[in-house]
Parts: C-alpha cells; sequence; structure tokens
C-alpha cells in the first residue's frame, strides 16, 4: 500500500471528506461545520474569490500543498488520540483551522502587481498570521482563537525556534508539532514531490534566497534539506511523525508510516538522479507533465 493509493488527493472535496471522516471519529460531526467554513474561504481564496485578493500564482506553495498539510495534521490528530489522548475540541478546531490558513502570506492583495506570492517567501509566516488578524471575523474566528492559531501557525518552518513561541498550554505545544511536521511530511511525501521541486525553484529564485543558481541546484539541495527536516522532526517537534503510524494502522490495517516511506523513496531516487549525470535530469523526472514543458508558471 502507498500514500497515494489511499484517497485522491487531486479533488479538494475528497480530501475534506478524509479530514471529515477522521474528526468524526472522535467529536460530533455537527462540530465540523467550522472546518468547513474555513475551508471553503481559503478555497475561494486560493481560488480567487477572496475579495481584495489575487488568485495563488505560486505553484509549489498553491492550494494542493494546503489540504496536504491539513490532511497531514489530521492523520498525525487522529494518531496522537489513539496513543496518546484526545486534545478538546475548541483546541482541535483551531488546529485543522491553523492548517488551511498556514500559507495564506503567498497571496497577494489586488494592489500588488509586483511580480508573484514567491516573493514573500521569507515572510509569508508573518504574512498569513496578518492576514488571520485583518479577516478573522470574516471567518468566525474570535481573538481568543486569533491568538492560538497564530501561535499555532507560528510552528511552520525550519527556521522556527519553537521555545520562543507563547504557547498557553502543553496542549497547544502539542498541536503546533503536529502543524509543523504535517507541513513538511505533506509536501515531501506528494507524489510528485520531485517534479514539483521545479517551482520550488522558481520561487526560491524571485524570493532572492541564496545558493540557488541553476534548477539543479534545488535537486541536488533537498538531499540535504531532508537531513534538516529530520532533525526537525526529531528535535523541535519532539517525533511527531510517528503518531502517522497509528492512524494508517487502526484506519487502513497497514502497520507503516507511509508518510516517511513515501518520503524515503523519493530522496533514494534523488541520490540515484543526482549521481547520474548521463543525461539530464529532468528526463528521469516523470510523474508530471510540466517537467518536460516550458511552463509559464515557472517564472523568473
Amino acid at each position: 500500500m502507498q500514500l497515494s493509493g489511499l484517497i485522491d488527493t487531486s479533488k479538494p472535496k475528497n480530501v475534506l471528506g478524509e479530514v471529515r471522516r477522521i474528526f468524526s471519529y472522535h467529536y460530533p460531526q455537527k462540530h465540523f461545520s467550522e472546518v468547513v467554513k474555513c475551508y471553503t474561504l481559503i478555497v475561494d481564496l486560493f481560488q480567487g474569490r477572496f475579495p481584495g485578493y489575487k488568485a495563488c500564482n505560486t505553484e509549489y506553495h498553491n492550494l494542493s500543498h494546503t489540504l496536504d498539510a491539513l490532511l497531514a495534521t489530521s492523520r498525525l490528530i487522529d494518531g496522537y488520540f489513539i496513543k496518546r489522548e484526545k486534545m478538546s475540541l475548541p483546541l482541535t478546531l483551531n488546529l485543522l483551522k491553523a492548517a488551511l490558513l498556514h500559507d495564506t502570506g503567498y497571496i497577494q492583495e489586488e494592489w500588488d502587481t509586483d511580480g508573484t506570492g514567491a516573493k514573500y517567501t521569507t515572510n509569508h509566516v508573518e504574512r498569513s498570521i496578518s492576514f488571520l488578524v485583518k479577516h478573522g471575523d470574516f471567518f468566525a474566528i474570535d481573538k481568543g482563537d486569533v491568538a492560538v492559531i497564530s501561535r499555532i501557525i507560528n510552528s511552520t518552518g525550519l527556521s522556527v525556534d519553537m521555545t520562543a513561541i507563547p504557547f498557553d498550554s502543553k496542549q497547544e505545544e502539542i498541536a503546533g508539532t503536529m502543524l509543523g511536521t504535517a507541513d513538511l511530511l505533506g509536501q515531501m511525501s506528494d507524489r510528485v514531490y520531485l517534479e514539483k521541486l521545479l517551482f520550488l525553484y522558481y520561487e526560491f529564485k524571485e524570493a532572492g534566497i541564496q545558493g540557488f543558481n541553476t534548477e539543479f541546484d534545488i535537486i541536488r539541495k533537498t538531499v540535504d534539506f531532508y537531513e534538516l527536516a529530520k532533525s526537525k522532526f526529531k528535535n523541535d517537534y519532539v517525533s511527531m511523525y510517528r503518531y502517522a503510524k497509528y492512524h494508517f494502522k487502526e484506519r487502513f490495517d497497514v502497520d507503516k508510516n507511509l508518510y516517511i516511506r513515501a518520503i524515503n523513496r523519493h530522496i533514494t531516487y534523488l541520490k540515484k538522479i543526482i549521481s547520474d549525470d548521463t543525461t539530464n535530469f529532468r528526463h528521469k523526472l516523470k510523474r508530471a507533465p510540466w517537467v518536460h514543458e516550458d511552463v509559464p508558471g515557472m517564472r523568473v
């Protein structure tokens, strides 16, 4: 069994349905309406129907990634509840909303005609929190919950210092480690992760991030990135990734962490690509058509 075989994540409603199913194992389904409201508005935002904002124009940090992070968060919640203890309903709802809102900082406002949202790569977390603060009422999120969700969103990113975030409780900190972990698991386990690295390269280039001068640089440096991610998983995120295994075992009778399995397969194949210089690396990336085309979305 492979991760990509569980549900078709290319259809947003499939992801929402799976998150709803997982939620219903632990709470009355009526409360899920709060997640649905947030999901609906986020889809509108990324697709250009949110007042005052453009559609998402970053090809890596897009709606698909947000929903991958939401699903991974939901699976970690389930695994953690199975193995450890249940969090309160309000905190779980805030965590799921944080997953939906965590990359809104990439979205440009209508007045912003310079480049794409990729230019906000280095400060997108702060911008995501600002978006939430500005539009909390529109999402029917009160000020107290805005503060909680902001702290959880602030837990994402390899450079974050978890000890510097003033969490209100140990459970809130656990929620932060769940989203931080899910953010990485969701993107790195994507079936077309290696192909999507080309989009990430162009996002980095527009953001002015140093050390990525060619497309091959991001292919080569992703191996080092995974070593950093593994350290982050283990230390700042207190090995939260382990709880995905309990979800897969309980819900699918698969006694493996399918996220880690998928990521390890990507990295193994990536190392083969790097070691073989007989052909252009693009010829070895076969799971997405854009790899062998000139893609308008890849903007310099």
